[in-house]
């Protein structure tokens, strides 16, 4: 296994293979992770068995890779030879059978298992999920960190529901999500977060107003409160100025106590058989501390500028909270199914190092872009691991995965893909793309309008016809200009055809530019850009 100091890295690849070749044991504070639960949402998958016939119980279908196929069967018979694992793993195969969401838990089972071992003894996990499969999810949790390192059920209301019109619904409305959170040992850390609260706030006022009475010589409003700890604390059993100590002992350390005296916040009785009581300053109120119900988040809405239109796209504030509890500045943030990158942007912003990683060259694609919009550049802040680096292995990802291919070599130009596969990394291409495979967008015309740059992507042979076919294509989506990236080297007769559109002349930027541009996969790699208009080219 090789042996990493991580900076910021995003990875390519499978997670399990990933965590297995790069990372060494115990080396990253905070695991979230989001990981394909409820990703086609609009429908139902019912459970199918090996022998092909469907149950008649139902379950939301995760993704099309959650199947129970060779590998699940594989990666099944691997888990049992886990002793810690293996009756767990068993129990569930026996109880769900060999069917799309035993699948799914195999698959997780064996990579928190491997989560689990890269976590430092004083980190913690989060992992999102909703009601289909979190009771089982437990159980694994459960037996991979330990029942006693369970923390919370986090449930994070994502909406607020919606009504059925025709009041024909048979059960209660679902607006949560549910997040479950572990810490790989007692000594995890956890910074305590509170909510600002309101002064107009009624209760909040009242609140102040009732338990703020006291006011001390500097003029701080305070309110005092019990210094007895709630349960018996021999070692913290102690007189103090001749006072005694409470049965359960005092809540903190002779050490401590100093200190507060120190500081004024110490309420000594005159009587000397009563208690010493603290000082809690009204000034120093931080807010109400989060409970384990966050109603206090939304969802991203459709005019948010927060949403890129990515399926499973969380909201940013979200992660701050989750980070900001379980890491300090510095710290190590990994996300193993990173997706459209929420987790490395509120790492980013919070001064965390952050490690990613991906399936999809989408997802990454996607990150990269984001990490621009904020001058955070690939391969001067932070590396990317596991993309074609050469002419070489950009043919091997052409010729085994296309469309793979196709999202990463539209990334090499900042340029948006296109089409419903875009939507759902899933997922293949579904439908005719009417010869566009991804945009890029630029200001143009007296107001500023966006104007359409056609971007087309072949990883296999080409011709004139295709620069043809692009022309049209850019004539009838009424786009300013066409990019086409090639894998090989354009003929004569391509270049020709190219020179048939002539040039695009652009009165906002005044220049002319060249309506179709060839560019080689090689030329890209080699740092060479299109020549294009100032771009807004977000994805």
């Amino acid at each position: 296994m090789a042996s990493k100091t991580f900076n910021n890295t995003l990875y390519y690849g499978d997670n399990l293979e990933v965590l297995r070749k790069y990372f060494r044991d115990e080396c990253v504070d905070l695991i979230y992770l989001d990981p394909p639960f409820n990703s086609k949402a609009d429908y139902n998958i019912l459970f199918k068995e090996v022998s092909g016939e469907e149950s008649a119980a139902q379950i939301q279908a995760f993704s099309d890779f959650w199947h129970w196929d060779k590998n699940a069967e594989k990666t099944y018979i691997e888990i049992q030879e886990d002793p810690n694992l293996r009756d767990m793993i068993q129990f569930l195969h026996a109880y769900l059978g060999r069917n799309d969401m035993m699948a799914y838990l195999v698959m997780m089972t064996i990579r928190l298992k491997e989560l689990h071992r890269v976590l430092k003894s004083t980190g913690s996990l989060y992992l999102h999920c909703d009601y289909h499969a979190s009771a089982h999810l437990r159980l694994i949790l459960d037996r991979i960190f330990g029942e006693e390192n369970f923390r919370n059920e986090i449930i994070w209301k994502r909406k607020t529901g919606r009504g059925e019109t025709q009041h024909k619904s048979n059960q209660f409305g679902v607006c949560v999500d549910y997040i479950l959170f572990y810490a790989k040992s007692k000594t995890a850390k956890f910074n305590t977060q509170f909510v600002p609260v309101d002064e107009a706030n009624q209760i909040y006022v009242n609140y102040v107003k009732s338990n703020f009475k006291f006011v001390d010589a500097n003029g701080r409003k305070y309110r005092s409160a019990d210094l007895s700890s709630p349960s018996p604390r021999p070692n913290l059993t102690y007189e103090y100025k001749g006072y005694k100590p409470p049965e359960n002992g005092w809540a903190v350390s002779k050490e401590k106590m100093e200190q507060w005296e120190q500081e004024g916040r110490l309420l000594f009785p005159k009587n000397m058989d009563g208690r010493i009581r603290r000082k809690l300053f009204l000034d120093e109120l931080k807010g109400k501390p989060v409970q384990n119900l966050w109603d206090d988040i939304q969802m991203i809405s459709s005019q948010s500028n927060e949403r890129l239109g990515y399926p499973t796209q969380k909201p940013v504030a979200l992660l701050k909270r989750i980070i900001k509890t379980g890491t300090d500045e510095g710290e190590i943030v990994l996300d193993p199914f990173c997706g459209c990158g929420t987790t490395i942007m509120a790492s980013q912003e919070l001064k965390r190092r952050w490690i990613g990683i991906d399936i999809t060259h989408l997802a990454i694609s996607l990150i990269r872009s984001r990490l621009k919009e904020v001058n955070v550049i690939a391969g001067k802040h932070y590396e990317i691991i596991g993309e074609p680096a050469d002419l070489a292995s950009a043919g091997e990802l052409a010729s085994s995965n296309p469309y793979q291919f196709q999202w990463w070599a539209l990334s090499l130009i900042d340029a948006r893909p296109t089409g419903q596969s875009s939507m759902n990394p899933s997922i293949g291409k579904k439908g005719a793309d009417k010869g566009v495979d991804g945009w890029i967008t630029f200001r143009e015309s007296a107001n500023l309008n966006l104007a359409k740059i056609v971007v087309q992507v072949k990883g296999g042979h080409v011709g004139a016809k295709d620069v043809r076919d692009l022309i049209g294509t850019v004539d009838s989506t009424k786009s300013a200009m066409g990019i086409l990236i090639t894998l090989e080297e354009p003929t004569q007769p391509m270049k020709e055809a190219s020179m048939e559109a002539e040039y695009y002349e652009s009165y906002t930027w005044g220049h002319k530019y060249p309506k179709i541009q060839i560019l080689t996969v090689e030329q890209l790699l080699s740092g060479e850009k299109p020549i294009l208009p100032h771009t807004q080219s977000k994805l």
